[in-house]
């Protein structure tokens, strides 16, 4: 069957459009071989799909192991390997003791589980740091709080003797003819009875509300950062997951419950680091995916009805969206793999970008069965296959081109995806030059009535021509204003801006950044030895972008000699006090109850300054003595463990010796001191916010003096700058190879460049409103970028051939009724991101449909007027008829 050109004057036959008019040709004589033959294609890949169906969400896996950075980083992790890949547990308590006991319990329980957890660590665990705890404090402050707890020495003998409810109730009720008598600081003692009362009330009405003994002793408040703290667990994580790390997540959160680690109990427990907030930010995004996908392939289809008006058309076209999906995802594992966090985006791109080419084709048959009315549909399926051919394929080819450009490229992530997205056009083209038509045959749509373009434009394409010059004069002012904009444009690196600011993930580690003590944001540097970090370490703390600096010589404490000193005087005199020959045998609760009796009674006899303090006391006291058992209980849980644990700790205390290099505990020096002898020297910054220009200066600065140092604040640039460096060098071959293969398509220098200049001022446009809006460009929305370029080409490519083949009414063309539907089911189903509950998506989403309608916006009312003014020439004569 030999295609007849329409009306519109002698066209130049493409070998582009004699293929496609062929292949039509030949999927319409044998429609059921090639429906079956896509239909097998079909459920093969679907089979290969539900087979070996795999992601890979290791983020690093993005990356290739010989960039530098990279390098330096598995140095790290060579040394330390037990500080690599980690969940931090962190356990706040209502006390220190509380906290303590809380992470005692739950690292116990996740060490029991070897098949979840590599290792499970306490860095605060160990007794060196309870037996040095004085000796890490300065001297004035030391001799305050030994002479504090000598003070106390009295209240200490009766409670060390007696450590149970017993004997705290012995001890106030001593505490009660002390005040009788006159005796005792009033602001010293207001605080300690207040504290204890509370307690006192709390297990009264049912609650639990813990002493902190040491304050009790001290008079000092806690530092908040003595009521937390960090159970570290190493997990075996499954990358083949969406949430690599789920089970050891859901693990650490069933133990906490189990043991009563709730808020109601006095601890919270949060779980943060890089594992888990990776785990939260892929659940929100591939949580929403399949929703997203779903409203994405809905919206499509209700725009195709709009634009095509004909489920005769819009059945086949979907149709051939379903076949096309399952073959490029069989493609990709096939050829590239285990998906990626990025590569998995090709499901959206393809429904975005694959629709387009079958719009293209069934608007082209709309425009055939108006003007072939009269002859039989496989006439027009050719002539229409002829007459969008061209088009299609040389759109088909720039967005391969768009794509491929990603894969010399050092990001992995993107580098993937561009291979799957190109593999899906080509996929996307042939299924709408062949199983689309064959689908036709059978739903057989019936001639158009009416013209199908806007034939209501033809006065604004008239009035582009006229004025041609002045629109491309104002076009080349708004392409500057837009480009002078760019200087207020931001790139935002800092991958916590891209996740849910409000999951516990994020919002923890954003906590403990804003503490010294505790900010991940630390850079790490290897030195050949102790004494060589010691050394670098003293260099880098003279930068004045670092507040600190950590070797394993740091937990040496400095003068220790005169505290050595305070402190044993303090033992000396409380020795016996603390160690008393023999404790009391733990009583009855008939006995606990007459001892809190007689305490409330010697309390209510108060007089003075601290009576209404007593007596708030003595009326708490009461109330437990007289009620039931379960009151004395929580009253016990509330402050006898407390007890047991402060005095261990004061013996420990008290028992300080001199603390050297080779003295120090051999779990805390293999966290410094790796098994070749390197040394780890840790570098906190001075500024604790997470600007990228603030982590960048910090990160210069400890590079100028040691540059193989590594850490969050380096990775996060190094890898910002690889990403830049990809999209920069995929722009580039992008646009050489698109610009060369309009010059062999339309073999026009000037028709190239114009088929280029709408999407340049298209990119400025989007650029700018992003400054107008505050919308940053990150690392998820700069995809959106080579997305423009590719979708943008192809619109352009259409009017430019359309123009080349002679139609000198553009917008009034049925051209423009299928660019204008492309673009709204592009922008729709890309728009569709936009609600995403993930931050980084939902600014992708934003940027694709502001590119897409600036684009869409340039190309009909740019071309209309520069093509007249640049190109005004006739076509070039027909090489014959068919």
């Amino acid at each position: 069957m030999k295609p007849e050109i329409p009306a519109g004057g002698q066209r130049r036959v493409a070998l582009a459009s004699r293929l496609a008019s062929l292949l039509v040709g030949w999927s319409i004589r044998r429609p059921r071989l090639v429906l079956a033959l896509a239909l097998l294609a079909g459920l093969g890949a679907c089979w290969v799909v539900a087979t070996r169906f795999a992601l890979n969400t290791d983020v690093v896996a993005l990356f290739p192991d010989d960039l530098p950075w990279r390098q330096t980083e598995e140095a790290m992790d060579r040394a330390f390997p037990q500080r690599s890949n980690l969940i931090a547990v962190v356990l706040d308590g209502a006390t220190p003791d509380v906290a303590d006991r809380a992470a005692a319990a739950l690292a116990g329980a996740l060490q029991a589980q070897p098949t979840l957890f590599h290792a499970v660590t306490r860095p605060d665990a160990d007794p060196f740091f309870r037996r040095t705890a004085l000796l890490f404090q300065d001297e004035a402050e030391l001799r305050a709080t030994t002479e504090r707890i000598i003070a106390a020495q009295p209240l200490l003998g009766t409670l060390a003797a007696d450590p149970s409810l017993r004997g705290v109730a012995r001890t106030l009720d001593l505490l009660g003819e002390g005040l009788q008598r006159g005796e005792g600081d009033a602001g010293l003692l207001r605080p300690a009875l207040g504290a204890l009362a509370t307690t006192a009330e709390g297990a009264a009405a049912g609650r639990f509300a813990p002493l902190d003994w040491s304050r009790l002793f001290t008079g000092q408040p806690p530092d908040p950062l003595a009521l937390r703290r960090f159970v570290l667990v190493q997990p075996v994580p499954d990358y083949g997951a969406l949430a690599p790390v789920a089970a050891a997540t859901a693990a650490v959160r069933a133990e906490a419950a189990r043991l009563g680690l709730t808020p109601e109990n006095g601890v919270r427990v949060r779980l943060t680091g890089d594992l888990v907030m990776g785990d939260e930010e892929f659940s929100t995004v591939f949580g929403g995916a399949i929703t997203e996908n779903i409203l994405s392939f809905t919206a499509v289809a209700f725009l195709l009805w709009l634009g095509l008006r004909s489920g005769r058309l819009i059945f086949p076209i979907l149709g051939t969206l379903v076949l096309g999906l399952p073959i490029t995802a069989a493609f990709g594992l096939l050829v590239v793999g285990p998906f990626n966090p990025l590569s998995i985006a090709f499901a959206v791109l393809f429904i975005g970008f694959g629709v387009d080419f079958g719009i293209q084709f069934a608007v082209s048959l709309r425009e055939q069965r108006y003007e072939l009315a009269d002859r039989p549909l496989p006439e027009a399926l050719v002539a229409a296959g002829h007459q969008a051919g061209e088009a299609i394929a040389l759109a088909a080819m720039a967005l391969g081109c768009g794509f491929l450009a990603f894969l010399p490229t050092d990001y992995r992530g993107v580098s993937e995806l561009g291979l799957i997205a190109a593999a899906g056009m080509l996929v996307a083209v042939v299924l709408s030059l062949t199983a689309l038509p064959a689908w036709l045959t059978f739903t057989r749509p019936r001639p158009e009535r009416e013209p199908v373009g806007y034939a209501a434009l033809a006065p604004l394409d008239r009035f582009l021509a006229r004025h041609a010059r002045a629109v491309a004069a104002i076009l080349l002012l708004l392409a500057l204003g837009c480009g002078a904009s760019l200087a207020w444009l931001r790139f935002d690196t800092n991958p916590l801006d891209l996740r849910d600011p409000h999951t516990e993930a994020v919002s923890t580690f954003r906590e403990l950044m804003r503490n010294r003590d505790t900010t991940p944001n630390t850079i790490d540097v290897l030195a050949p030895g102790l004494p060589a970090a010691e050394v670098l370490a003293r260099r880098l703390a003279a930068l004045p972008e670092v507040a600190g600096t950590v070797t394993l010589a740091s937990f040496v404490p400095e003068g220790q000699e005169a505290k050595l000193a305070l402190i044993q005087d303090a033992a000396d005199l409380l020795g016996v006090t603390l160690e008393p020959g023999e404790t009391a045998p733990p009583p009855d609760d008939a006995t606990v109850a007459a001892a809190l009796a007689r305490a409330a009674q010697t309390l209510r006899a108060t007089r003075g300054l601290l009576a209404a303090e007593a007596t708030r006391l003595a009326a708490a006291l009461q109330a437990l003595a007289d009620g039931p058992p379960a009151g004395r209980e929580r009253l016990r849980a509330a402050l006898v463990p407390g007890l047991e644990t402060t005095l261990e700790g004061l013996r420990l205390a008290l028992g300080a010796r001199r603390v050297t290099p080779e003295t120090l505990p051999e779990t805390l020096v293999r966290d410094w001191i790796a098994p070749d002898g390197q040394a780890r020297i840790e570098i906190r910054p001075q500024d604790l916010s997470d600007d990228y220009a603030v982590m960048a200066r910090f990160a210069r600065a400890v590079q100028a003096v040691a540059p193989a140092a590594s850490g969050p604040a380096i990775s996060i640039q190094a890898s910002a700058h690889t990403i830049e460096t990809a999209f920069l060098q995929a722009g580039l071959i992008a646009t050489g190879a698109t610009v060369l293969l309009l010059l062999l398509a339309l073999r026009s220098l000037r028709l190239a460049l114009l088929a280029l200049a709408p999407l340049t001022l298209a990119g400025l446009l989007t650029l700018a409103t992003c400054v107008a809006i505050g919308q940053p460009l990150n690392l998820a929305n700069i995809i959106a970028l080579p997305l423009l370029f590719a979708q943008g080409v192809a619109f352009k490519i259409y009017y430019v051939v359309t123009w080349q083949h002679g139609e000198r009414s553009l917008l009034a063309s049925p051209l423009t009724r299928a660019v204008l539907y492309s673009a709204l089911t592009n922008g729709t189903a890309f728009g569709s991101l936009a609600v995403s509950a993930h931050p980084g998506t939902a600014s992708m989403g934003l940027l694709l449909m502001l590119s897409l309608l600036f684009a869409l916006a340039a190309v009909m009312l740019t071309l209309p007027a520069l093509l007249p003014l640049f190109a005004p020439g006739r076509p070039a004569p027909a090489e014959g008829r068919e």
